[in-house]
């Protein structure tokens, strides 16, 4: 690669950095007016939401909780994909800005190689334009000779010296600039997979705030009272077919499980934002990711790789600060904090809470400091 070349790469990649200085932003979804309605955009994705008069009967009103809550667990698995693109962006964001910097410094390297060379040249056409060795070979001084040896082995090992890290830094520089093309690439490509995640998440969640809002103030409220006892059924159930616990390791929580259990219960009451990681709201993942990082012991950010990463234990070893994942595509977690309860931040619309730990459906559990 010619000296032009690689410049341009780097200057081209330099400029490229004040792009990425700006972050992609988790927006909340927008509060519905009374009357709320998907944008164009998102009623593309949006499931059809059916327009019957309001229902007088509870089979009527817990199919419409039932699909009020597919509705939102395919938010928080959309949330879930948005957020982990997020953290790619931010890496890929990273590795460029590295790798611009490795582009600056090798061309002032290749720069100064090349004066180098440039003055051993120089040198030589002081001396007339013959090599040391040829200089030496022609001198009738037996001592000028001697002396001269050592010296002129020193100026060849440094030529070649100069010469062997000149091609080196060439061939270094052109792998840092097909890498951080290579990474441009990845950096769009999770751009494009945030906005559709974005835009199935605003869709998925004006479908269910559209459901809700269709309910009269009396139905919205049978509804909340509906969506409690569902918990409550699917708790009692859990709990009947629970493994006993096993008190010895139950009750060995850490210095760090205290610590994230303590943070995670403090966030109690701060509203579900989905993308929000703190101090003021949070989505699932966003809590429990900050109340690990807060007990010094840093997480992957998403409930799927929360799932994926972390060491899985069996749910009678269960003990507060572990991880309970939810649902089968591991959209959910909750903090376990003990008495077969979780601290959690369940959805749009609701606050931190605590729940029973077999509310939901459980996938597994995992241990972040294991």
């Amino acid at each position: 690669m010619n000296r032009r070349h690689c410049a341009a790469a780097a200057i081209t990649l330099v400029c490229a950095l004040g792009l990425l200085t700006v972050p992609v932003q988790a927006m909340a979804a927008p509060t519905p007016d009374a009357s709320p309605s998907p944008s164009p955009s998102a009623s593309a994705s949006a499931p059809a939401v059916p327009s019957p008069a309001a229902p007088s009967s509870e089979k009527d009103l817990e199919k419409i909780r039932e699909q009020i809550e597919t509705l939102y667990r395919q938010a928080g698995a959309a949330t879930d994909a948005y957020n982990l693109a997020e953290e790619q962006t931010k890496k890929q964001s990273g590795e460029i800005v590295k790798l611009a910097k490795a582009i600056v410094d090798g061309q002032a390297r290749i720069a100064e190689l090349k004066d180098r060379a440039g003055a051993q040249a120089r040198e030589q056409y002081r001396n007339g334009g013959l090599p040391p060795g040829a200089q030496l070979v022609l001198s009738d001084d037996p001592q000028l000779f001697l002396d001269g040896v050592n010296k002129v082995r020193t100026s060849q090992q440094a030529s070649k010296t100069v010469l062997a890290e000149l091609t080196r830094t060439q061939e270094d520089l052109e792998t840092y600039t097909q890498d951080a093309s290579s990474n441009w690439h990845k950096l769009e490509a999770n751009r494009v997979k945030q906005a559709e995640a974005k835009k199935k998440i605003n869709a998925q969640i004006a479908a269910a705030e559209k459901l809700e809002s269709r309910l009269a103030k009396e139905e919205r409220a049978r509804l909340r009272q509906l969506e409690q006892d569902a918990a409550n059924r699917a708790q009692s159930a859990w709990l009947a077919t629970r493994p006993t616990p096993n008190v010895d390791v139950s009750g060995a929580t850490t210095a760090a499980g205290k610590a994230a259990v303590a943070f995670a219960t403090a966030q109690i009451g701060k509203p579900y934002v989905w993308g929000a990681t703190g101090p003021g709201s949070y989505d699932c993942s966003g809590l429990t990711s900050q109340a690990w990082a807060a007990a010094g012991r840093p997480i992957p950010r998403t409930s799927q790789e929360q799932w994926r990463l972390l060491p899985r234990i069996d749910i009678q070893d269960m003990r507060p600060g572990d991880l309970i994942i939810y649902h089968a595509d591991a959209s959910h977690v909750g903090m376990y904090v003990g008495d077969g309860a979780i601290v959690h931040s369940p959805r749009p619309g609701r606050h931190v809470t605590l729940a029973g730990a077999g509310s939901m459906k459980i996938l597994g559990v995992v241990r972040p400091d294991r």
